[in-house]
C-alpha cells in the first residue's frame, strides 16, 4: 500500500531531515513509526500526505507516485496532523460536508458514515456548533471523522492520540484495528510507547533523520519492551 523509497530530505542550509529512507507498509499493517523530536518523523508523514516535497526517492501509494499523481494518492489516504488547524468559521458538520463533497461522498453514504463515527467519538450533538467553540479534544475528534469520511485504504496519522480522551483513544484503537482487518494500512507516528507496542504488528525507529530499527514488532522486540529497544538505539 506505502513504499518509501530511498527518501531524503534537505532543508535551507543543507539541514538533512531524512536520509534515503526505505519503509514498505503492507495491506492491514498497524505500522508504528517512533523517534526523539526532531528525528524526521513528522517530515516523512508530510511527504507521504503531499504536502512537502523532497530532494531524492520516490513514495508510491498503491503503486502511484505522490509527486506525479498526487491527486490519485490523495483519493485514497486521509492524513491527520498531530494539531487540528481547520476552519473555525464553519460549524461541524458543515465542515464534514464540506470534506465529503472533496471526495465525492454521496448524501446517503455520508450522513450513515457521519452518524456512525459522530456517535462513536460522542460528538453527534455537538456538529451544529461553530468549530471555535470547540475544545481541543473535540477539534481531534472532528478531524478523525473528517478523514474516515471516505473511507481511506491508507491511514496516515501523525501523534492521534494527543488531546483525546481514554475513551476517545479506545475507540480510536478499534477502529484503527477494524480497518486493518479489512485490509486497509495504517502508519502513525506517536510518542507513547506503551500504545504503539499494543497496537502496531510493525515498528520503525528514525534517529537523527536514519532508519536504524523496522520490521514485525515480536522479531524487534525478543525478549525485551518497545520502551527498551528504543532507549537502546537511542543512546547507540
Amino acid at each position: 500500500m506505502l513504499e518509501i523509497k530511498n527518501y531524503t530530505k534537505i532543508y535551507k542550509g543543507g539541514k538533512r531531515a531524512v536520509d534515503h529512507l526505505n519503509l514498505t507498509i503492507e495491506d492491514g499493517d498497524i505500522y508504528g513509526f517512533i523517534g526523539h523530536n526532531g528525528a524526521g518523523k513528522t517530515t516523512t508523514i508530510k511527504a507521504v500526505a503531499g504536502i512537502l516535497d523532497f530532494n531524492e526517492g520516490e513514495i508510491l501509494i498503491n503503486g502511484k507516485s505522490i509527486q506525479t499523481q498526487p491527486l490519485e494518492c490523495k483519493q485514497e489516504m486521509a492524513y491527520i496532523p498531530d494539531n487540528p488547524d481547520i476552519y473555525e468559521y464553519m460549524t461541524g458538520i458543515k465542515y464534514l460536508n464540506f470534506i465529503a463533497d472533496i471526495y465525492g461522498v454521496g448524501k446517503k453514504e455520508r450522513e450513515e458514515r457521519i452518524k456512525k463515527y459522530g456517535d462513536l467519538f460522542e460528538i453527534t450533538q455537538n456538529l451544529g456548533d461553530m468549530i471555535s467553540s470547540y475544545s481541543h479534544g473535540m477539534k481531534q475528534k472532528l478531524v478523525l471523522i473528517s478523514a474516515l469520511i471516505h473511507e481511506p485504504r491508507l491511514l496516515i496519522l501523525d501523534e492521534p492520540f494527543v488531546g483525546l480522551d481514554p475513551k476517545a483513544s479506545l475507540t480510536l484503537k478499534n477502529l484503527m484495528r477494524e480497518m486493518c482487518r479489512e485490509g486497509c494500512s495504517i502508519f502513525f507516528s506517536t510518542h507513547v510507547l506503551e500504545v504503539a507496542q499494543k497496537l502496531c504488528n510493525k515498528i520503525a525507529i528514525i534517529k537523527n533523520g536514519k532508519l536504524v530499527v523496522c520490521g514485525d514488532m515480536d522479531t524487534v522486540l525478543g525478549d525485551s519492551s518497545l520502551e527498551d529497544v528504543f532507549m537502546e538505539v537511542s543512546e547507540s
